[in-house]
């Protein structure tokens, strides 16, 4: 999503843009069927996305590593050397100063996929006006 928002505004050349699980369970797996039908919904094709665990080298590689609920963040910062931790941020604390998790909606129903979107293209939204204007420390 942070990726479709960075091309629309043609600046996708300034990211580098990824996604990774803490476990490894669905990794090599594409999206569950309904994240992709509700991202086609709003112009968003994931369908060639493939899960993978996050790695060491992504604390080094990455600028800004967000997490979706307490756990998740938790997890990271646990496997995350000292000198990183600074990269690890709850996503919604990020993005909007609400600290909030991103529901799991798997074992709900498609609307609950619809709601995850809503949240995340709004984080998404804000957090590139932190990047933007600098306020992103």
């Amino acid at each position: 999503m942070f990726s479709h928002l960075v091309e629309k505004q043609h600046i996708a050349d300034l990211f580098v843009i990824d996604s990774a699980g803490t476990g490894g369970w669905h990794a090599g797996h594409p999206p569950d069927t309904r994240s992709v039908a509700v991202a086609n919904r709003h112009g968003i094709d994931i369908s060639g996305q493939k899960a993978r665990q996050v790695r060491a080298v992504d604390f080094v590689n990455f600028d800004l590593i967000f997490a979706m609920d307490e756990d998740n963040l938790d997890r990271l910062r646990a496997s995350c050397p000292v000198q990183y931790k600074h990269k690890v941020h709850l996503f919604s604390q990020y993005a909007t100063g609400r600290r909030e998790s991103v529901p799991d909606p798997y074992y709900g129903g498609e609307d609950g996929f619809e709601a995850v979107y809503s949240m995340l293209l709004d984080g998404c939204i804000s957090a590139l006006e932190k990047l933007e204007t600098g306020q992103d420390s």
